[in-house]
């Protein structure tokens, strides 16, 4: 079994979406934001917090990566164990999974594609509606 790692997850990202994390807080130089190209969604976030903030009761800090998930799957996948109600996000609409080795690469693969394509489809609709003529009145 491969374990989910902060450095795993960004080559699979690199590799499925040919996206980059981008290091765009001054005050947090770890967090990287995976974004769309075409909409700049974000779909993904990597940081480190201390797993206090996780509610776990344990020193020091974890890589963790913020996902976009459906409402009712978030529900069920939230275990406080390995998956948690998003850090420093909507705890109704992402989720966060600890990268500390406890989560398997496939399932987190597997999140971090859904995630991609829950944050896609509003930039889809928006092109499908944008190639769609204009009536003339």
């Amino acid at each position: 079994m491969m374990c989910a790692t902060r450095e795993n997850i960004a080559e699979y990202i690199e590799k499925e979406f040919g996206d980059r994390a981008e290091f765009m807080f001054r005050d947090s130089p770890d967090t990287g934001v995976f974004r769309h190209g075409g909409n700049k969604k974000w779909y993904a976030v990597l940081m480190k917090v201390g797993y206090a903030k996780l509610g776990l009761v344990k020193e020091g800090a974890a890589d963790i990566i913020n996902l976009k998930c459906d409402p009712a799957l978030a529900f069920q996948l939230v275990d406080g164990i390995r998956i948690f109600p998003a850090y420093h996000m909507n705890k109704v609409h992402w989720i966060s999974v600890l990268l500390d080795g406890s989560e398997e690469y496939a399932e987190a693969c597997s999140l971090v594609s859904l995630s991609h394509r829950l944050t896609r489809t509003a930039s889809v609709r928006q092109k499908k509606k944008a190639d769609t003529p204009e009536r003339v009145r």
